[in-house]
């Protein structure tokens, strides 16, 4: 099962129905379940709860293939959008451990989770709000 918060895959979903018909990808990074109150699950449960903003321009946050703006190892997940309708991992998509990939029309019941090896794991949406983060 992988669980997420709903206020996540809506501002995702939101991003890509904003894209439209360019497609969106988005780093995503996870709380423990010991941060999140009142989720009912074991401490130590990752639940997706924070994305790394994706830079539409394109631009200098991306060098040579490697994004500058989302720091190294801290992102457990990848959100992409198929404006084609393909609701499937692709080849040239960018493999995390896991992949959420959405499709229009940009709802919950058109976005699927997808682990490394492209096999649909189970969605969890869960009513909670992350803690927030703060800059060093």
């Amino acid at each position: 099962m992988v669980y997420a918060t709903r206020g996540l895959v809506e501002s995702c979903l939101r991003f890509a129905r904003e894209s439209d018909p360019d497609p969106v990808t988005i780093s995503l990074s996870v709380t423990t379940a010991a941060e999140l109150p009142g989720v009912g699950l074991p401490p130590e449960t990752p639940v997706f709860t924070h994305f790394y903003y994706p830079d539409s321009a394109g631009s200098v946050n991306f060098v040579f293939g490697v994004d500058l703006g989302t720091p190294a190892g801290q992102t457990q997940g990848r959100f992409v959008s198929h404006p084609n309708g393909e609701l499937r991992v692709r080849q040239r998509d960018d493999f995390h451990q896991f992949i959420f990939v959405a499709v229009p029309p940009w709802d919950e019941e058109s976005i699927a989770v997808f682990d490394r090896r492209g096999q649909e794991q189970p969605l969890e949406l869960l009513d909670v709000e992350p803690p927030e983060e703060f800059p060093e």
